[in-house]
Parts: structure tokens; C-alpha cells; sequence
């Protein structure tokens, strides 16, 4: 069985660098990354070094959120992700985008029977997802 914890949650903001200085003042985190997302915006990672908030924007992103809007997805970095995709895989649910990006994990999404997106990553010696 794989062990677990959560790495980062992902969650939209209107003004990246107004909440970051707010989590670096509260919390004594410090910036980890920031630059483009994946498929449209910009994103600040901010955090300690096991965990941070990516702090992300877009056009899109209006504010005025109703609970649970926010959201994006929530992560979780594992020691050995095959064997995580496995056990998402025997519970019935779908691994999707697999594979490796900056700021340099291996990873796969997944959603559960509730419409909620999770992201399962590696920074480990097995980090290929599974990918085919």
C-alpha cells in the first residue's frame, strides 16, 4: 500500500500575489514557484517544503465564490504511484493526464464518485504513472 499525504491544494484567486503575501505573512511560508498553467492563466505555488497552496488566475477567474467554487483540485504526493493508480483504478474511477511537468512531478488526476478532482503525484524512483 502506498503512504500518502496532501501536497498542495489548487485554488482560484483573483489576485495571485495579494494572497500570497497574505500566506507568507500568516503562515511564514515562503514562494516556491510561479509562472503559467498548464492550460490557460498563471499560478503562484506558496508553502513550506512539504506542502504550499497554488494560488491560480485567469481571465476567468471573477471572484464573488460560492462555497465550493474555489476549488480546483486537491493533491496528494505518494511514494510509489503505480501502486496508487492501481488502487484508484480497482475502486472504479478513471486516472486521466498522466504525466510530468514543471515545477517536476510525475502525476495523474483522477474524480471521485462525487465530481471532486484529485491529483496523485511523485517525485519518486517510480514516477512514470503508468502511463501507456
Amino acid at each position: 500500500m502506498p503512504n500518502g499525504q496532501i501536497e498542495h491544494a489548487n485554488i482560484s484567486v483573483t489576485d495571485p500575489e495579494r494572497s500570497a503575501g497574505l500566506f507568507k505573512a500568516l503562515l511564514g511560508w515562503r514562494e516556491r514557484w510561479r509562472g503559467p498553467s498548464l492550460k490557460y492563466g498563471w499560478t503562484i505555488h506558496v508553502g513550506s517544503e512539504s506542502s504550499y497552496l497554488a494560488l491560480y488566475t485567469g481571465d476567468h477567474v471573477k471572484g464573488d465564490f460560492t462555497k465550493g467554487q474555489p476549488l480546483n483540485h486537491i493533491a496528494f504526493v505518494v511514494d510509489d504511484l503505480a501502486a496508487a493508480r492501481e488502487i484508484i483504478v480497482k475502486a472504479g474511477l478513471e486516472p486521466f493526464n498522466d504525466g510530468t511537468y514543471d515545477p517536476g512531478p510525475s502525476t495523474f488526476y483522477f474524480f471521485d464518485w462525487d465530481g471532486i478532482e484529485f491529483e496523485v503525484v511523485s517525485y519518486g524512483k517510480d514516477s512514470d504513472g503508468g502511463a501507456s
